[in-house]
């Protein structure tokens, strides 16, 4: 992988994990367009570093409160933490019992351009008819699990787990950037347990390492993540979701088109 490929990916990787477009998808897709060699499991788990750094950075605050809460129940934010645990168990559950296919069938272009266009649609309709003014701490455990049985079908390339999960939350009343902010704070052990799993399938088979190359991308994602997070809750608190829903309406005909 030379610096060039390595930016690019990084920036994509950055930008589309916090906007509801599916960054696998595109990591996918865009090499494969190209006619790039598959970047390999160092550069992905370079890159869901970076993002993982951003997210955290950017909801410090609230990171923090909550490792305090854990150990202090009776805080505040003992309940939101709560909330994000029982949010993130389906997406293990599902990672571990269907990785195969996740890692097989599912990375066709096929199967992008449907689930890309498909859940773009269905995440306008939420935004349209959802209008929502709860926040995130309302949540029923019912609406808690719902939102994270729909984060599990994210391992569906070109579901995107941001938006799969702003599509449910939104569907159950919280406002725009009440649903941001918990898909974002799910997103906090979403990625850190991806970048795990990868980093066990890369020791059990390691490869060589472009360390320079690996180290720019977890840079420039860290980077372009954290812009992207700061700018997003502001777009759809103004705007809504759908510039993004378009956006992945149009690119699954375009792949319809091309396949």
């Amino acid at each position: 992988m030379d610096l060039a490929q390595a930016v690019v990916l990084a920036l994509i990787q950055g930008i589309s994990e916090f906007l509801p477009i599916s960054s696998s998808g595109h990591l996918i897709l865009v090499p494969e367009l190209l006619g790039w060699p598959d970047q390999g499991l160092g550069f992905d788990i370079a890159v869901h570093l970076g993002t993982l750094v951003a997210v955290i950075v950017y909801f410090r605050r609230d990171v923090l409160a909550m490792s305090i809460a854990l150990v202090q129940p009776q805080r505040a934010e003992f309940q939101l933490a709560l909330r994000i645990i029982v949010a993130t168990v389906p997406l293990g559950a599902a990672g571990l019992l269907f990785s195969d296919q996740v890692e097989g069938v599912l990375r066709s272009p096929t199967v992008i351009a449907a689930s890309t266009a498909g859940f773009g649609a269905v995440l306008w309709l939420a935004d349209r008819l959802g209008r929502g003014e709860r926040a995130e701490t309302s949540l029923s455990w019912l609406q808690v699990a719902a939102i994270g049985f729909g984060q599990a079908l994210a391992l569906i390339p070109g579901t995107s787990r941001s938006g799969i999960t702003m599509t449910v939350a939104l569907s159950m009343g919280l406002s725009r950037r009440a649903a941001g902010r918990f898909s974002f704070l799910l997103a906090i052990p979403a990625i850190a347990m991806a970048a795990l799993w990868q980093l066990i399938r890369f020791l059990s088979d390691p490869e060589s390492v472009p360390w320079l190359a690996l180290a720019l991308a977890t840079a420039v994602a860290a980077a372009a993540a954290f812009v992207t997070i700061a700018l997003f809750l502001r777009w759809i608190e103004r705007f809504g979701m759908a510039v993004f829903a378009i956006y992945r309406v149009l690119l699954g005909g375009v792949l319809v088109y091309l396949l």
